[in-house]
């Protein structure tokens, strides 16, 4: 749910504060705040989910240099906040110029508090307010899925079934296959149609309409929000135990609650996929796909998987990978993802579980590891703005082995997450956003060590190699054991460890030296390298 940054500004509770905005060069004051949160962290950004109005009093501001507070707004504005408001006068008078002009640079609302107001009456009032809010919106969602459940009990069509989410939602609906054909839509009561709309309806029946539906052309986008002609277009992808359904569009004209219409699009999935279960029930293949995919997940049997992978279009014998994906929009990357794997006429199955996306993709017989580190790489040139993480796991010789390589997929992405929550602040905020592809198997040694070795036996060979080290990151708060990991994992490479680090070269080469110096010697060309290297790796490992 969100409330507009300028009703949240004319609020009593932060009125008191005689905010003063300064705006980016746009009109902000229609801009979505998902919530408030206060904090005087300046590595915060990574923490937040955007859409936030930070609050800060500027004590730590006061004392930054101005490096610092550039990155702060730069990070803020990277991870899609709101608005940031900062309190001045006392040890902060006014905020700095420099860091307005980052704020206009990257598109960042500021909002000067130029009276002190409590922070936490802010918080309490506005987010109850955002608390309300969700709570209507669920109950007004829940009355229309239960009218929309009735009318499916009484055999009613999937328009008359949609015409009750178009009257909760004063918006245009409509319900179209994966590939794009309409199979249902509704508008509310005196709503003028938008000419996409009556040109999609006009086409609803026609033979390339028809033909298109059959040629299984992938699409994408769940849960997903967007401006279209001065409307919201939001839209929710239906899956019916892990096989792709159909899509909803809901069309929200401007002035009607669009964080409504996503609620009650999103209520309205299960009542819809029943409705396309009986209008129009997936294929074959989509169905076989579906249950190889959650033998796969359940861990089934050999025999069970190879029974299944001939009907999904996978030979028994054929390599293959599995994919665990972890993403904002899953469906939107599905569509991409299939359509990248079909356009090369590759074998592949997908299933929805929940938040994770798993997807098997069979590899030829012949020059198999050149064929996947092909797939790695086009995989990194998906077409699309997708906010997503793909662990790709190791080779598996067969579907029968597609369990264990989706475990391994599944382990690389907990490594991710151990190691992101140990990296300084600054690095782990880049990317904010964006596809990030990994490989399963350059966490070989991470997933060794969490399946055979005992946390007590890693942490005693870390400590053994590196105690110098850690102690000094936990006295001078450093993070020379970051800079080691990153150096080592580069073959050695300053240049790029540097890069990676976001250091200037000589700020490197200090570091490097320190460490050199805790450790006993530049361990390059000794028996030593590879010791460091895995005791680096262990390191932070649960």
């Amino acid at each position: 749910m969100s409330v507009p940054l300028g009703e949240i500004l004319a609020h009593p509770a932060l009125a008191a504060a005689d905010p003063l905005l300064h705006a980016p060069g746009r009109d902000v004051a229609a801009d979505p705040v998902r919530w408030v949160h206060s904090s005087e962290v300046l590595d915060i950004a990574p923490l937040l989910r955007g859409g936030e109005l930070l609050l800060c009093g500027g004590i730590t501001l006061a004392g930054a240099t101005p490096d610092k507070r550039a990155a702060y707004v730069q990070d803020l504005a990277q991870r899609g906040v709101a608005a940031l408001a900062i309190e001045t006068g006392g040890v902060l008078p006014e905020i700095p110029p420099g860091m307005l002009e980052k704020a206009r640079e990257h598109g960042l609302p500021v909002v000067e508090l130029r009276e002190v107001v409590p922070f936490v009456g802010v918080m309490q009032a506005i987010n109850s307010i955002l608390v309300s809010e969700s709570v209507g919106h669920l109950q007004q969602a829940d009355a229309a899925t239960r009218a929309m459940a009735a009318e499916l009990a009484h055999g009613a069509s999937l328009d008359r079934i949609l015409d009750v989410l178009a009257g909760t939602t004063g918006s245009a609906v409509k319900l179209t296959s994966p590939w794009g054909v309409i199979l249902g839509s509704a508008v509310p009561e005196g709503h003028n149609p938008h000419p996409a709309d009556l040109a999609a309806d006009q086409a609803r029946d026609s033979p390339a309409a028809q033909s298109a539906d059959d040629a299984g052309a992938p699409a994408g986008g769940q849960d997903h929000l967007e401006e279209v002609a001065g409307e919201k277009l939001v839209t929710v992808d239906i899956a019916v135990r892990g096989v792709l359904m159909g899509r909803l569009e809901v069309r929200v004209p401007e002035g009607a609650d669009a964080a409504l219409a996503h609620v009650a699009g999103e209520r309205a999935v299960d009542i819809l996929g029943l409705a396309l279960l009986q209008h129009t029930p997936p294929g074959l293949h989509a169905l076989a796909g579906a249950e190889l995919m959650r033998a796969v997940l359940t861990s089934a049997p050999e025999w069970r998987l190879e029974q299944l992978a001939p009907g999904a279009g996978f030979p028994a014998s054929s390599p293959a990978v599995v994919a665990a994906v972890h993403a904002a929009s899953p469906q939107k990357l599905r569509g991409a993802m299939e359509a990248l794997l079909g356009a090369h006429r590759i074998p592949n199955a997908a299933y929805l579980d929940e938040a994770e996306l798993v997807v098997m993709i069979g590899l030829p017989c012949t020059d198999t590891a050149a064929e996947r580190r092909q797939l790695l790489a086009s995989l990194r040139e998906l077409e699309g703005d997708h906010d997503a993480v793909i662990s790709v796991g190791p080779l598996a010789g067969s579907v029968a082995e597609a369990a264990w390589s989706l475990a391994e997929a599944r382990r690389a992405l907990e490594v991710r997450q151990l190691r992101r929550r140990t990296a300084s602040a600054r690095r782990r905020s880049y990317p904010a956003r964006g596809l990030v592809v990994i490989d399963a198997g350059d966490v070989a040694v991470e997933s060794l060590a969490l399946t055979a070795l005992d946390a007590s036996a890693r942490d005693a060979f870390v400590h053994r190699q590196l105690r110098a080290l850690l102690d000094h990151d936990a006295q001078r708060q450093s993070q020379l054991l970051e800079t080691l990991q990153v150096w080592l994992d580069s073959g050695c490479n300053t240049a790029q460890s540097a890069r990676e680090l976001h250091l200037e070269r000589q700020s490197m080469h200090h570091r490097l030296q320190r460490i050199f110096e805790l450790c006993g010697g530049d361990p390059r060309g000794t028996g030593r390298l590879a010791a460091l290297h895995l005791a680096a790796r262990l390191a932070g490992l649960p």
